[in-house]
């Protein structure tokens, strides 16, 4: 074994296999870039060396300066993780000519399977199953619109160099064609550097099922489960498990030794996955190899109890595989959740941002066997991360936080654990898919297992629901607010009372709440026999039954409500049994004490573009109506009008870039004509408040 591996990655693909390298007695070398200074994998290392500045094309992807950081650090091995240049065979090349071993199959295998045409041409020698389709050398548009028409509608048209979802369309019917294939050139040269394509018979309502194939330097070639990756948002994975929900015994046996096959062909070594699609009656056709270590690879790491990343630092080493076939043992279900940065009810769009809270269920440790023996005990849950509360989430990299990985004895029991643990995951900061996620995995198509790769983008308005009623959300939310006042009383008398106490008197506290664009109000009576909570169909007496942290044990008459609060600035983030909402407080004791000092700016809370204008100059508004929407860190920010009056001025139109703290519109107070007053603003957003 090797005494020095740098690994030429981030985020937790690299902590991961520091990790295990730690364990191996390996000295493990990390690489940042400017954007990762202070990133998790730095200090998961024994070292660390910086390759550039934050765009991945200044750092990550620059072959030379991982190459040279390599040599300077003494390493004699490098890792690329997945992503960046895991299948780059250009960098394998370099690593090998600078004396470096690359942990990953030979330049020769990453070129064959990383242009599709080629990789379906030497399948079809192997015998492997493919879609009818046309892979030739002609690209000629009378070429490909004659094959299109001999394959048949609705059919795919793919970048061959494509990957990750991306390079693919659609086509429904001929009219269609010509654009289609323009679209597909333009973002295959963009993201690629190649604009050819092949075609295929689209299949419609398959599911994606993918074999993980392991292959020594001595000509060995085993596969180590199967994993359905059939939930799919614009062609990318967001839920994997293993092994694949029903399929028998024989079509399980018969993808392995089609996948060995198609791994032997190209002469592989190492990690691997052969990806096929599995049409409805069974047939089952390949469709690509990723000639790397999968983001999923955890699913499959305890359905065997074997350790992916040990392995592949071995068969690096020139050792055998640690296992023959008839070796390998399944046990259990595995299922993966990635959590991304991202707005699932904005068409999944990228989000960024500081985490600014951040609590992941407890779990206890992965543990795998150290050699390669099967039937290794596993944890019912695996949380892989490399963020932290106070890092940002940059625009550089992957959006994705972390992968919630969970184990049972069965499917039933590891969807049991993956809806708990995606239950007590909280995040404040930018806008997340863990709603989503939790809707995904409670919903009975896909505890039935026979969900398609088509089958989210069909169910988007039900995976976006929020479900429980408003106002059950804005109790959590008010008594929260409450809570925090009386954990403030400075002493037991009377006129320090955060109740609002009165003399043979009863008093009543009203907490206006926004949550987006819907207004809300709670009314708390103190009178002597305790509180009373009356919030429109949600009344009666309450009690607070527990109260520990952010979390909520609420008694409301006979119904009791469980939630989890977390404030960040004027917003009260409420996490409860379906889900999150996000309040802001229109309370006066909830306004800042900055607007307190400055009433008289209505002002943009950040940098950001207006996209929207909802009133003009002249108007009579009213407090809380929507004045403007600005959208700023890939979401939108709605002002609204903090109270009643017209508008002197709307100083900005939209498609207006706007910095942080200008003056956005001059209102008036009705009857006031002693000149404008600029009041300030009040931000709303799926997740941000003003601050």
């Amino acid at each position: 074994m090797f005494p020095s591996l740098l690994i030429a990655n981030r985020g937790e693909i690299a902590c991961r296999i520091a990790a295990t390298a730690r364990r191996l007695g390996i000295r493990t070398v990390a690489v940042y870039s400017d954007a990762d200074a202070g990133a998790a994998h730095i200090a998961a290392c024994d070292g660390a060396i910086r390759i550039g500045g934050p765009a991945s094309a200044d750092s990550y992807l620059r072959i030379d300066r991982i190459v040279a950081a390599a040599q300077a650090t003494g390493a004699q091995a490098v890792h690329p993780g997945y992503g960046f240049l895991s299948e780059n065979a250009s960098f394998a090349e370099a690593c090998a000519e600078a004396d470096l071993i690359f942990v990953g199959p030979p330049p020769g295998a990453i070129r064959a399977m990383g242009d599709k045409r080629i990789a379906k041409r030497l399948m079809r020698q192997a015998n492997v199953p493919l879609i009818p389709g046309y892979d030739g050398d002609d690209e000629s548009l009378a070429v490909l619109r004659a094959q299109a028409l001999q394959i048949g509608f609705p059919l795919a048209i793919k970048a061959a160099a494509g990957g990750g979802g991306r390079g693919i369309r659609v086509v429904s019917e001929p009219g269609e064609f010509d654009a289609a294939l323009a679209a597909c050139r333009r973002e295959a040269k963009a993201a690629f550097g190649d604009e050819k394509v092949l075609l295929e018979r689209y299949l419609e309502h398959t599911r994606h099922v993918e074999v993980q194939v392991f292959a020594d330097r001595r000509g060995a070639c085993i596969w180590l489960a199967e994993r359905d990756c059939s939930a799919q948002r614009r062609h990318q994975k967001v839920i994997e498990e293993a092994p694949a929900p029903g399929l028998t015994p024989e079509q399980r046996e018969a993808m392995g030794q089609a996948a060995v096959a198609a791994a032997s062909a190209v002469g592989y070594v190492g990690a691997g996955t052969v990806e096929f699609l599995v049409a409805p009656g069974g047939q089952f056709y390949f469709m690509e190899m990723n000639t790397r270590l999968q983001v999923e690879h955890p699913v499959t790491e305890m359905v065997t109890g074997l350790d992916l990343v040990e392995w592949q630092l071995r068969v690096a080493a020139d050792q055998p595989l640690p296992l023959r076939q008839e070796q390998v043992r399944f046990a259990g279900h595995a299922i993966e959740a990635r959590v991304y940065a991202e707005d699932p009810q904005r068409d999944f769009l990228p989000a960024t941002g500081a985490i600014r809270h951040l609590l992941f269920p407890e779990h206890a440790a992965f543990s795998v066997g150290s050699s390669g023996a099967a039937g290794t005990q596993v944890a019912p849950l695996r949380i892989d991360s490399a963020i932290r509360r106070g890092d940002v989430v940059t625009p550089y990299y992957d959006a994705m936080i972390a992968k919630v990985i969970a184990w049972g004895p069965d499917r039933e029991q590891a969807l049991v654990h993956l809806r708990e643990a995606l239950r007590r995951t909280i995040i404040v900061g930018p806008a997340n898919n863990v709603d989503f996620l939790r809707r995904l995995a409670g919903s009975a198509e896909f505890e039935s297992g026979g969900i398609d790769t088509g089958w989210i983008g069909r169910q988007m308005r039900a995976l976006t629901d929020p479900g429980d009623p408003f106002e059950l959300w804005a109790v959590a939310a008010a008594l929260a607010r409450v809570l925090e006042d009386e954990k403030h009383q400075e002493t037991d008398e009377p006129w320090s009372n955060r109740q609002g106490w009165r003399l043979n008197a009863v008093a009543t506290r009203r907490i206006s709440l926004r949550s987006g664009a819907a207004g809300h109000e709670v009314s708390v009576e103190y009178d002597r026999d305790g509180p009373r909570l009356d919030a429109g169909a949600w009344r009666g007496p309450v009690r607070i039954d527990s109260s520990q942290g952010a979390a909520l044990r609420i008694r409301l008459a006979d119904h009791l409500i469980c939630a989890d609060v977390i404030r960040d600035g004027e917003a009260l983030h409420v996490f409860g049994a379906s889900g999150h909402r996000v309040f802001t407080l229109a309370d006066p004791l909830a306004t800042s004490a900055e607007a307190e000092q400055d009433e008289d700016r209505l002002c943009a809370p950040m940098p950001g573009k207006i996209i929207a204008v909802h009133a003009s100059s002249g108007e009579q508004v009213r407090r809380g109506q929507l004045l403007l929407v600005m959208e700023a860190m890939k979401m939108e920010h709605s002002i609204l009008a903090p109270h009643d009056g017209a508008v002197e001025e709307m100083r900005y139109r939209v498609g207006d870039q706007v910095e942080e703290g200008a003056t956005l519109v001059s209102l008036r107070p009705l009857g006031d004509s002693a000149g404008p007053v600029s009041p300030a603003a009040e931000a709303q957003s799926g997740g941000e408040g003003a601050r």
